[in-house]
Parts: C-alpha cells; structure tokens; sequence
C-alpha cells in the first residue's frame, strides 16, 4: 500500500512528494520537527506537541506557517487515509527554499515555510517486546550543539550515537556532558534509588520531552518523589532500576548501563508501573 503524505497543502502519494534541493534544511539542517504517536487510531500527547513545535519556530525565528492552525485536521487525515490504528506521524517545518543557497536567512514575507507530514505504521506500538527485556545502555561523550531544547533537525550525532550502541552489542546510547548524563539519543534519561526519581533538569541542555512531562506529572501523583539534577553514570549503575521515555518509547526499562546489569538485569516494577500508567491515561486523553 502506498502511503499518502502532506506536502506544502497536499495530499499526495509519497512516490509523488517533492522538495525542493535548495530547501534549507536539506542546505543547512534549518527546520525543526515532532513525532506523534498514535494509538487506538487517536493522537497521544498530542497539544504538548504543538505546543513545544510552536517554541521551537519561535527559538529559530522560523514564521509559522499558513496550516499551523489546521494540523490537528492534517495529522487525522493522514491517520485516516492510512490506516493508522498504532504508529506515528512525523511533522516537519523548515525555513523553506529560497531558491539558492545562502548563509543569510531568507525574507520570510517571500520564503514560505516548507511543511511535511507522513505516517509511520507501527503494529503493536504498545506491546513492544523490549518492554519484557529491557534496554541495554552504553554512555558516548555529548558533542552536539548547546540547544537541545530546540527539536530540530540535526540528527546526525544522535544517529551516530546509536550505531556506537549497536558496534558495542547494546540498543542505546546516553550522552555524558562534563561528566553527568544529559539524555539518550532520541529520549530522556531516568533513574530510580528506592521511592525516588531522578532524571535532568530541564535547560538548554536536553530536549524538554512532552512525554517526559506527562510521566514525571504521573509519578508524582502516585506519590512517587521525583528529583531533577544532575546525575553521574556511576549513581545510573547503582540504582535500582533505570528507564527511558520518548514519544514513541513511552516509558520503557534499562537493564544494563555500560555492562554494569541493574535490577537482576531484568525490568523492575516501578518503571512497568509507570508505563502503565502513561498508556493508561494518555489513551483516556487522545484525540
């Protein structure tokens, strides 16, 4: 089946979809993104997402463009043309194509955005075997650019970082900065020490995660304590379990951090708690 995409205001198969090779992200990684799940053929966090799109224009000075207001309408009918019952959809914005290449940003009231969206069909998204083995992590140096806060495009050291990962015999990879680990490739990093969580605060640092939010907010209403610092590989290796969350991950258990095996080496219950809990009250929130 071919899958029908959003480009610049159309529908389109994908064979057919078109961007221009002066688009300024192809150019310069000039463009930011989001993925939204999809379960039960409905949309999970999904007004955390825009909002959090709708900073990261505002951070690059990237105008919003013409359909901001109708992507919720886009984001179904793509769900609905393709059939999604449990999968993602990915939404990119750039500055667009000026038609040539240019350090120097393009007039906005001439450039026009460029918007794309296309659909991931992911069966069984919720039930993903990892959750029953859990993840194993190594830890890489954090080189990428100071503002993690911003989800752009510039995925080419985490994409890195996961091939490290796999050389190594693991599925991950968190990044250490001046000796604390900031966050894993594609998600926010986690760790727990009895009835306490602790992950990093949110700066510039690390991607300020909308499932992230939604989990930390969930923990603490289970009287969970939750602690935001930084936190070393070293007191990751001690605890007793450790997990990710990510948009498509949702919460998901790390078993082993740079061989170092955590729990018995097998998920523990606060982190499958927490997932559950996450699944449970985002599919009462979709839309």
């Amino acid at each position: 089946m071919t899958r029908t995409v959003y480009v610049n205001g159309e529908y389109l198969p994908e064979h057919e979809a078109k961007v221009s090779i002066f688009d300024r992200a192809f150019l310069m990684a000039d463009g930011v993104y989001e993925v939204t799940s999809v379960l039960d053929g409905k949309l999970i966090d999904f007004g955390g997402h825009m909002a959090r799109l709708d900073r990261s224009l505002s951070e690059l000075d990237i105008r919003k463009p013409g359909c901001f207001d109708d992507l919720l309408e886009i984001h179904r009918e793509l769900v609905r043309v393709n059939g999604i019952d449990e999968g993602l959809v990915y939404l990119q914005i750039t500055r667009g194509s000026p038609g040539d290449r240019d350090f120097v940003f393009p007039d906005p009231e001439t450039t026009e955005p460029t918007v794309v969206l296309f659909t991931q069909n992911k069966p069984g998204l919720a039930q993903s075997p990892a959750v029953k083995t859990g993840l194993k992590i190594v830890s890489i140096p954090d080189v990428r650019w100071g503002r993690r806060d911003i989800k752009t495009v510039q995925l080419l050291y985490p994409s890195m970082g996961k091939m490290m990962a796999k050389a190594a015999g693991a599925d991950d990879a968190w990044m250490v900065m001046d000796g604390f680990v900031t966050e894993g490739t594609s998600n926010n990093a986690y760790f727990i020490k009895g009835n306490k969580i602790v992950t990093r605060a949110l700066s510039h640092d690390i991607l300020h995660g909308i499932t992230r939010a939604a989990v930390l907010r969930f923990a603490a209403e289970a009287q969970m304590e939750v602690e935001e610092r930084d936190f070393t590989v070293a007191e990751a290796q001690d605890a007793d379990e450790a997990f990710i969350t990510s948009a498509s991950a949702f919460v998901m258990p790390v078993v082993e951090i740079d061989g170092v095996a955590l729990g018995g080496g097998v998920p523990g219950p606060r982190a499958a708690r927490l997932r559950e809990i996450y699944l449970d009250e985002s599919r009462k929130a979709a839309v």
